[in-house]
C-alpha cells in the first residue's frame, strides 16, 4: 500500500460546506460551479497526508493542499476555462517531475490571464495536460520572457496527488 492512502478519511460534505467550496471555485477559477456540477452535487472529501481530494458525483475533480484550491488533473471538463500553456517537449520531463516551467521551454501562450490565476500546462506535440499551475506573471507580461520561472507547478502528472487520485 502507498504511503498517499496510509489511513485516509473520507466523509462527505455537509451542503453548507459544499455551498462554500463551489463558491471558492467560482471565485477562484472564474467559472460557474454550478454549470460545471449542477445544481445538486454530492462532494466527498478524502483526506490524505497530502492534500483534502474532492470527489464530486463519484469523480476527483478539485484538491486543496497548503489552503489553495484547484482543478485535479482529472478534472477535464475545466480545461476549457483554463488559460494554456504549451511546452516543448524538452520541458515535458522536468515539469513531470515536478520542476516549475521556465520561459526557454515555452512554446505558446493561450488566453489572457493574470498573475496568480492557474494555467493549464500541455505539451506541444499532444496537447496532454501535464500540470495545473500558478502564473507568476500576467499573459501579457508573460509573453516578453525569455528567461526565468513563468507558471509555479501545484499538481502534476506523477505526484502525490495524481498517485492518490488513481487510487480513489
Amino acid at each position: 500500500m502507498s504511503k498517499v492512502s496510509k489511513n485516509p478519511r473520507r466523509h462527505f460534505l455537509k451542503e453548507k460546506e459544499a455551498r462554500k467550496l463551489f463558491l471558492d471555485f467560482s471565485q477562484r477559477l472564474k467559472v460557474d460551479a454550478q454549470r460545471l456540477f449542477g445544481s445538486k452535487p454530492r462532494v466527498e472529501v478524502n483526506e490524505t497526508e497530502v492534500a483534502e481530494i474532492f470527489i464530486i458525483d463519484g469523480k476527483p475533480l478539485l484538491a486543496r493542499s497548503d489552503k489553495a484550491l484547484f482543478p485535479t488533473l482529472a478534472f477535464d471538463d475545466v480545461f476549457p476555462f483554463l488559460p494554456r500553456i504549451v511546452v516543448d517537449m524538452g520541458a515535458v520531463p522536468y515539469v513531470c517531475d515536478g520542476a516549475d516551467v521556465m520561459a526557454p521551454g515555452v512554446v505558446s501562450i493561450e488566453g489572457d490571464f493574470k498573475e496568480n490565476d492557474f494555467l493549464l500546462v500541455v505539451d506541444e506535440r499532444y496537447g496532454k495536460p501535464l500540470m495545473i499551475g500558478v502564473a507568476l506573471f500576467n499573459s501579457q507580461a508573460m509573453k516578453n520572457l525569455k528567461q526565468g520561472k513563468i507558471v509555479k507547478n501545484v499538481h502534476h502528472v506523477g505526484d502525490k496527488i495524481w498517485k492518490a487520485l488513481r487510487e480513489i
